[in-house]
């Protein structure tokens, strides 16, 4: 059984701290001039400070620290996260080499692997649960640095990461209180608040950024939330509903890497041709782009929480209306490929939405 008193108490430090905290943290990220300058690929036009995602981790560590979750995997679990949070910061001062930010990655992820925090196996339709054996190591190593990058790569406008974190972790949330899984319900409610403290500083027009600090921290944690909760306990496809929670950044993640290699660009070379700089393109203000995008990630939460309870006729049924979700999504973002932008143009004309 939830203590929700406990669990409404933990929300409501985690947002108050993150909330208040971000006054200095800002004030601290100008200081070291840990700043966002404008250029040719970004939208802002403002110096604005990083570091944001201190501000995130501190109200998700004092959130954590009423609740006082206990669990195997916790230590490395944190030690990992500090090792994130001191490469998003190096690379929110300094710039650092992408080879450089990936190497903490790969330490972050070791912690977990050495814990034994593995994606040790998954279910998949007909075949029924598949032991993935010496092959876990690879694939949990690929699903945490995959989901942090991705996280990484949707942080283009204001409150557009911060958001579309909150709603995959409220989808597993509901997912770990259904199945009675406590704590990744700890780790979904403290991380919820956090990010909600920090976005009423980050949403358009945004004051602060969470930089890499905040977009690596937030991937790892929902890595390791999904990795604690959807893969290790949900019964049904448990392979798919962590990429349908997450499909808007995983999404646009794999048409960014098809679309760097078509164009013979380093695939990790910044650009502005992801989905949210195309709907920007296509008319769309800057306010209802992050809105348009919130609205997709509520669409793919809501169908992986009634994919993963679903029978089986139902859960076909669901898998069409993905299936299209995708498929609009793809032509969003995908539509830029060969230069071509009519699908996005056509969506805002006929809308009319201009912000």
């Amino acid at each position: 059984m939830f203590a929700y008193t406990d669990l409404a108490i933990a929300f409501a430090i985690a947002l108050l701290s993150a909330l208040l905290v971000t006054y200095p943290v800002k004030t601290f990220a100008i200081r070291i001039k840990a700043v966002d300058l404008p250029n040719h690929r970004k939208i802002h036009t403002n110096v604005t400070p990083r570091l944001g995602g201190l501000a995130i981790f501190i109200g998700v560590l004092l959130g954590s620290l009423y609740l006082q979750p206990r669990h195997e995997h916790l230590p490395e679990i944190l030690l990992g996260a500090i090792v994130i949070l001191i490469t998003g910061a190096l690379d929110d001062r300094l710039a650092i080499r992408p080879v450089v930010k990936l190497t903490g990655q790969l330490i972050a992820s070791s912690f977990l692997i050495s814990s034994g925090l593995i994606i040790e196996r998954i279910t998949i339709p007909v075949f029924g649960m598949v032991d993935l054996g010496f092959m876990s190591v690879l694939i949990t190593v690929i699903w945490v640095v995959g989901i942090t990058n991705a996280i990484n790569l949707l942080d283009g406008l204001d409150g557009l990461a911060t958001g579309v974190s909150t709603i995959a972790l409220a989808s597993m949330c509901v997912m770990a209180i259904i199945d009675g899984e406590l704590i990744p319900v700890y780790l979904c409610i403290v991380l919820i608040g956090a990010n909600l403290g920090f976005l009423y500083h980050n949403f358009y027009p945004a004051n602060i950024y969470m930089g890499d600090t905040g977009s690596n921290f937030l991937g790892y944690m929902i890595a390791v939330v999904s990795i604690v909760g959807l893969f290790k306990n949900i019964a049904l496809f448990s392979f798919i509903i962590p990429v349908i929670v997450l499909a808007v950044p995983i999404f646009d993640t794999l048409f960014t890497i098809i679309r760097r290699a078509i164009s013979k660009q380093p695939i990790m070379m910044p650009d502005n041709k992801h989905v949210h700089y195309q709907l920007l393109a296509a008319g769309f203000s800057h306010r209802t782009t992050v809105l348009i995008i919130y609205a997709f990630s509520i669409l793919f939460g809501t169908l992986a929480v009634l994919f993963s309870y679903a029978s089986l006729s139902t859960a076909l049924i669901i898998t069409f209306v993905i299936l299209f979700l995708l498929q609009m999504f793809a032509e969003i973002s995908g539509a830029v490929a060969g230069g071509k932008k009519p699908v996005i143009r056509t969506f805002g004309k006929m809308l009319r939405i201009r912000g």
